[in-house]
């Protein structure tokens, strides 16, 4: 049973709680914008604007405009400067995230709070579970290419990173890591060490020396899975050399907190791993299938693999083998939307089941506009009204002061309504990457 490999942890029971919330998605999605409206119902925000204490999504489409990351930005810099007072959300930001992409050439300030944190763990535990329905891991570690991005202090002494650094150093991903059998290869210091060419040769030669006990091969995004590969082709012989010798690299290597911290996994000489893995990589042809043939417990590759990451499946997929691709959830930088719930599905394909309780959804009916190159709006619709086969641009209300704001059509979606649920969840089907008539585009994690 799942729930005694893994600590306690229940994947059966976390897919059961999970189709109940989809199930009754109207209902949850109603709660969910009381929760948020009450909580920060009294924020500078949102005074003024007639709400008046209702909660109800009536009142709120009615009181409450749409807005893009522009209309934010003000009030954002102000709790960035150090403003405490609750400008956009009640309980204080814990820091700043900054977008992986650009609105008019420069970085997005968004606020960070333990409910993104939360949120967060949640879509973790559900696409872990199904993934593992799918492909059953045990016991194992995951040779995981993740880094921690540069940060700096605001001036209200606010930290200010990327999200996925804030997720990394938090307690609460090390704790769920470790539930759902995801443990990083990579000692800390490797992966929040900034300089990206020594974390990522370390992350290479971690996964050598533990090659038995990995079972799952990840990154946040498909490109980092295959540049991490395409640096393997240059640098294999050298990872071979420190292994044989048991020393680290002093020229790939420099850091002295990064050599301490390998030096508990690189502890003597290894001349027969280091012959079978140079035997390994001589016996492939043009370096496919180069992760099962090092890695042959590894069960599966996971990442981001949709929209503009769709791009690297093709190259993924030759070093991964006859290993499956599995694409990970949906988001941004603003907060998740939905959950890969069939793992199966190669990512070309892959649809994504929205998580009702994490954000209030919104969803504004996109028609082409004969002979141009964009879109007519229509009033936005609630999660459960949306129409098979058509065309949404995404709105979502957060429980981290993202009030309402506008996802483009970078990552057009088809809603579907989903017959194994009672018709009454909704996918997203976001495989293609698609033009955007909009200055504000949407940035994944």
């Amino acid at each position: 049973m799942l729930e005694k490999k893994t600590g306690g942890f229940s994947g059966e029971e976390v897919i059961a709680e999970f189709e109940r919330l989809t199930r009754d998605a109207a209902m949850v999605q109603r709660e969910t914008l009381q929760r948020i409206l009450a909580e920060n119902g009294g924020v500078e925000y949102l005074q003024g604007l007639g709400l008046a204490g209702r909660t109800d999504p009536d009142s709120f489409r009615a009181c409450v405009p749409l807005a893009t990351h522009a209309d934010l930005e003000s009030y954002i810099g102000r709790i960035a400067d150090g403003d405490a007072s609750p400008i956009l959300i009640a309980k204080p930001a814990t820091s700043i995230s900054l977008s992986s992409g650009t609105t008019q050439g420069k970085r997005k300030y968004l606020l960070f709070n333990e409910e993104l944190v939360k949120s967060t763990m949640q879509i973790y535990r559900i696409s872990y579970a199904f993934r593992n329905r799918e492909f059953p891991v045990e016991n194992g570690k995951a040779l995981q290419f993740i880094y921690s991005s540069s940060q700096f202090t605001t001036k209200g002494g606010l930290t200010a990173t990327t999200a996925t650094t804030n997720v990394y150093r938090s307690e609460e991903f090390k704790a769920t890591m470790r539930d759902i059998q995801s443990q990083c290869c990579s000692p800390d210091e490797v992966i929040f060490w900034p300089d990206f060419a020594q974390s990522l040769y370390c992350h290479l030669l971690c996964g050598l020396l533990l090659a038995g006990e990995v079972q799952i091969v990840s990154a946040t995004f498909a490109h980092s899975v295959v540049l991490a590969f395409q640096t393997f082709e240059q640098v294999w012989e050298e990872l071979c050399e420190d292994i044989r010798r048991g020393v680290l690299s002093t020229t790939r290597v420099t850091t002295p907190a990064v050599r301490q911290a390998m030096s508990a996994l690189l502890t003597a000489p290894n001349p027969i791993l280091a012959d079978a893995v140079a035997r390994k990589c001589a016996g492939l042809s043009n370096w496919y299938g180069v992760i099962p043939a090092l890695w042959p417990n590894a069960k599966y590759v996971y990442g981001i693999m949709t929209g503009s990451m769709e791009h690297y499946v093709k190259k993924l997929r030759h070093y991964a083998g006859g290993l499956p691709l599995v694409a990970a959830e949906y988001g941004s930088s603003e907060g998740w939307i939905g959950a890969n719930v069939e793992p199966g599905a190669p990512p070309e394909c892959a649809t994504f089941t929205v998580l009702p309780d994490i954000a209030y959804f919104e969803f504004i009916p996109l028609k082409p506009i004969s002979g141009a190159a964009c879109y007519a709006e229509a009033e936005p619709v609630g999660l459960t009204e949306v129409a098979v086969g058509e065309h949404y641009e995404v709105v979502m209300t957060t429980f981290a002061g993202t009030e309402v704001v506008h996802f483009s059509v970078v990552h057009q979606s088809s809603i579907v309504l989903d017959d194994s649920m009672d018709d009454r969840s909704v996918r997203a089907w976001a495989p293609h990457k698609r033009g955007s008539s909009r200055d504000d585009v949407v940035d994944l994690l």
